[in-house]
């Protein structure tokens, strides 16, 4: 009997590999720890949707946007979630290597000036002759310069403080800087940690509702896996925009499927994380028009400018070089009222 079912169970367990090692293996980095903002990438696997595109996907956790960028370039990833911005940076250098915006999901910058609604900035104007808390070297800060540019006052008269990004919000809170320089979508969760309502005891002033017209985070995929399995990247866009839609419609969906992957996650702060995003940075007019995931191709070249000016990088770069809109699924799937 022992003999007979051991004969029954070795071609099942053949088939059984042998149906997985037909699935292409991609390996994807997300652009940090795992979060609400990640859980597109989690229910497309936890579904089976990259499995019926005959994908084999493994999601690691990432160090940031930029490094997400870095590890598609060294090999190491074939796809990941990271910032188009870093993408135009290496287009410029290292054009063989960089990888490709497929499918745009920030269609928003993440970067707002937090203040407090009681203390004295009432509009972006009054910054002149403050303190304004920005971590080194980050996004953020970079690109202050063009936002003061657009409302009309000299960067110069603000005091920059470098401010560590894990105190952001405490420096503020405490007024050693009148404002801060933050990636909202994750002081927004941070200000709720700290048991305060990042709705009514603060203002946000994002970038991209005062003229710095850029994108943000995406997926991206290696140029080699590009050229080599084309149908494999038009398939995990597909996947992605499928599992995508579902939680823009249903945010606790979302959350949920976090919950699942990391247990020690609050469901409930990841749910609004996700609601916050979708309001802040993935719907906008423009999404109406051409959908999730796709771009406005005159936008992105003014995005190339401002990402090469603040940057101070030299030459072009042409909106063909960092996105493609050639993996989309129609229109009518990536369409949210």
């Amino acid at each position: 009997m022992k003999k007979f079912m051991r004969s029954l169970i070795i071609p099942a367990l053949m088939f059984a590999s042998h149906v997985h090692a037909a699935d292409l293996p991609i390996k994807l980095t997300l652009d940090w720890k795992i979060q609400g903002i990640h859980a597109w990438f989690y229910l497309a696997k936890e579904k089976g949707y990259f499995a019926d595109e005959g994908l084999d996907v493994q999601i690691d956790q990432g160090e940031g946007s930029a490094v997400t960028v870095t590890r598609i370039m060294s090999g190491a990833y074939d796809a990941g979630f990271g910032d188009i911005n870093a993408i135009i940076q290496n287009a410029l250098t290292k054009p063989d290597v960089s990888p490709v915006m497929v499918y745009q999901i920030y269609n928003q910058p993440p970067f707002s000036v937090l203040v407090k609604k009681d203390g004295p900035v009432t509009d972006l104007k009054k910054l002149a002759g403050l303190k304004v808390g920005s971590p080194a070297g980050s996004a953020a800060g970079r690109l202050f310069p063009a936002l003061t540019s657009n409302v009309g006052i000299d960067p110069n008269s603000v005091e920059m403080v470098n401010v560590a990004p894990n105190i952001q919000e405490q420096m503020l809170i405490r007024g050693n800087v009148d404002a801060s320089l933050v990636f909202n979508v994750t002081s927004y969760l941070n200000l709720i940690g700290l048991g305060l309502d990042p709705d009514k005891d603060f203002t946000w002033y994002n970038y991209g509702d005062h003229g710095v017209d850029i994108y943000s985070n995406g997926l991206m995929v290696s140029r080699k896996l590009i050229n080599e399995h084309p149908e494999a990247v038009r398939g995990l866009v597909k996947a992605v925009n499928r599992a995508m839609i579902e939680i823009m419609h249903d945010p606790a969906l979302g959350a949920a499927t976090v919950k699942a992957v990391e247990p020690l996650i609050n469901e409930q702060l990841e749910k609004r994380r996700i609601e916050f995003a979708i309001k802040n940075l993935i719907v906008s007019e423009e999404t109406g028009k051409v959908g999730v995931g796709d771009v406005d191709v005159s936008r992105l070249a003014r995005s190339i400018s401002s990402i090469t000016a603040a940057y101070e990088l030299k030459g072009d770069v042409t909106p063909d070089k960092v996105f493609t809109a050639e993996y989309l699924p129609p229109l009518a799937e990536r369409t949210i009222n």
